[in-house]
């Protein structure tokens, strides 16, 4: 296989940007190099400066690279739209004139990606892992999620040559199965592709491997995560929003929980994919003190079951 394991700030905790607990951007940078990353996430609009310049010093100094940036915002309402084109021009703008990915043979689409992941409605949030009782979009409020999506991934593609992968994420209105097959329908592959997340599915009551085997034509990246049974078996008997269970501690190392990655590493071992996977593991970021031990013990583990570091030698282009 010619795959190269990123990770994400997330693993620090950083995912809601008005959080006061966020560690410094750099410290993430410094950890992820010292855990052995080549490359990492941008992370949420706002957390990293949108300064080229100072991102590309402090990366290189680290021999880092940016594999995808983010949009992690409310993709459903139409009044949004505009904030939504303004954050997906600032972080293409951004993540095109940084250090750049190396790219494999037969990776489908040179990194950086725009990952883009529908969030911020107290409905759905509670609702994360309970397809049966969380509610679903009007047909039109649909219609106008998707022309959101279609507009950010246009911008991305024609004025920056960004591929956006649809990333269906626990807690927004791209969760479920049912979702997935929707969007997929919706949003014309040469548009967008997607970003299947193991963690995700299997907190949908997806089978990840079956995720991935169902939207193999269209997964241009992936995400690993690793849940802790019973801890999310526990946070399933509550009514919980899904960044609380995840401070709770349902997301693990790699290798710790639930999820059999020997089984995934041979279904993608014989599938032949190329390019990258980001290591994430949602937490409080008062927590993460215990970030960089977390993200390397998954990148060992990952390793002990065939995902080889650097095995990309081709430069992107």
């Amino acid at each position: 296989m010619t795959i190269t394991i990123t990770t994400a700030p997330c693993c620090w905790g950083v995912d809601d940007v008005s959080n006061p607990n966020l560690p410094d951007w750099r410290r993430v940078l410094d950890e992820a190099a010292a855990a052995g990353y080549g490359g990492l996430e941008l992370g949420p609009y706002g957390y990293m400066p949108l300064d080229a310049a100072l991102v590309s010093n402090e990366l290189a100094a680290r021999g880092l690279y940016v594999v995808a940036g983010t949009i992690f915002d409310d993709l459903v309402d139409p009044t949004n739209r505009a904030n939504l084109e303004r954050q997906t021009r600032e972080i293409c703008a951004v993540i095109t004139h940084l250090p750049k990915p190396p790219r494999a043979p037969g990776q489908r689409h040179a990194a950086p990606y725009l990952t883009v992941m529908d969030w911020g409605h107290d409905e759905r949030d509670f609702a994360a892992g309970h397809g049966g009782r969380a509610q679903r979009l009007s047909d039109s409020d649909w219609a106008g999620m998707v022309a959101n999506i279609r507009s950010i991934a246009r911008i991305a593609r024609d004025e920056f040559g960004v591929r956006a992968v649809i990333h269906p994420h626990a807690g927004g209105y791209i969760e479920f199965a049912d979702e997935i097959a929707k969007i997929a329908q919706d949003i014309p592959v040469e548009e967008a592709g997607f970003c299947i997340d193991t963690g995700h599915s299997y907190y949908a009551g997806i089978d990840p491997i079956e995720a991935l085997e169902t939207y193999w034509d269209r997964i241009d990246y992936i995400h690993f995560k690793d849940i802790d049974r019973s801890k999310f078996d526990d946070v399933l008997s509550r009514s919980i929003r899904f960044f609380d269970a995840c401070a709770e501690g349902v997301m693990c190392p790699i290798g710790d929980g639930c999820i059999d990655y020997r089984a995934i590493q041979a279904f993608l071992t014989a599938r032949g994919y190329a390019g990258f996977i980001t290591v994430e593991q949602e937490r409080d970021p008062r927590n993460a003190h215990g970030s960089l031990s977390d993200v390397r013990k998954s990148r060992d583990f990952l390793n002990s079951v065939g995902f080889a570091h650097a095995t990309i030698t081709e430069t992107a282009e």
